[in-house]
C-alpha cells in the first residue's frame, strides 16, 4: 500500500464546517458541492493524474490525424483546463528542457514544452507529439495538505511502436476559485542510472 499523508489542522477543519458551498463537480453521476477551500481527496488527485495522462495521449493522437496546428489548439485548451496559470506562475520544470529555458513558469513556455512551433524556445519538439498511445501514473506518495496536495511517483507512456518511457513526476495541486484542482507544480526528470 502507498502511504497517504493527510495533514489538515483542527481549525481549517472547522472553517470548513462553517463554509458556505460555492462549487459542483459531477463524481459518479450526481453533483458535489465542493468549496474552493475544501480539502483536496486522494481520489482528486488520483483522478487528475489519469486525466493528464489521457490528455496527453489525446494531443498527440491529434497531432497524428488533424495535424500540428489541432493539436496545438487542444494543448492550449487542455493547459487552460489543468494548470493554474490563469492563476500566477507554475512551478513547471519539464523532463527534457534545457538551460536557460529549464523552467515553464508561463502558459506560452508550457505551450511550446509539449507541442513546440514557437520560436521563442528554440530548443522545444513537442514533446505530447512523440506518438504517445498510452500513459499511466503510480504513485509513491500523496500529501494533501487541506486544499493543497502534492504526489510524487512516475509516469510510464507508450508510444505506438510500444517503447515504454517512463519518468519521475512530482505534481503540486491547488483549487482554484470555482474549486477545481489545478496544478500549481510539475516537476519531471529522467530516473537516475548508476553507470
Amino acid at each position: 500500500m502507498k502511504p497517504t499523508y493527510l495533514l489538515a489542522p483542527l481549525a481549517a477543519g472547522l472553517a470548513l464546517a462553517a463554509a458556505p458551498v460555492q462549487a459542483k463537480h459531477h463524481e459518479g453521476g450526481h453533483a458535489a458541492h465542493v468549496a474552493p477551500y475544501a480539502p483536496i481527496t486522494v481520489a482528486e488527485v488520483e483522478a487528475a493524474q489519469t486525466a493528464w495522462c489521457n490528455a496527453l495521449v489525446a494531443i498527440s493522437t491529434e497531432a497524428d490525424t488533424k495535424g500540428l496546428a489541432a493539436a496545438k489548439t487542444l494543448a492550449g485548451q487542455v493547459i487552460d483546463s489543468a494548470y493554474g496559470y490563469a492563476m500566477g506562475p507554475v512551478l513547471f520544470k519539464p523532463t527534457l528542457t534545457v538551460t536557460p529555458q529549464t523552467f515553464r513558469t508561463t502558459r506560452d513556455g508550457a505551450l511550446s514544452y509539449f507541442v513546440g512551433d514557437d520560436k521563442t524556445y528554440p530548443g522545444d519538439s513537442g514533446f505530447a507529439l512523440k506518438n504517445w498511445r498510452s500513459c499511466k501514473s503510480e504513485n509513491a506518495g500523496i500529501l494533501v495538505t487541506g486544499n493543497s496536495a502534492k504526489s510524487m511517483g512516475n509516469v510510464s507512456m507508450w508510444d505506438d511502436k510500444g517503447n515504454m518511457t517512463k519518468v519521475d513526476k512530482t505534481w503540486g495541486y491547488v483549487r482554484d476559485g470555482m474549486g477545481k484542482l489545478r496544478i500549481v507544480l510539475h516537476h519531471s526528470s529522467l530516473p537516475y542510472m548508476a553507470k
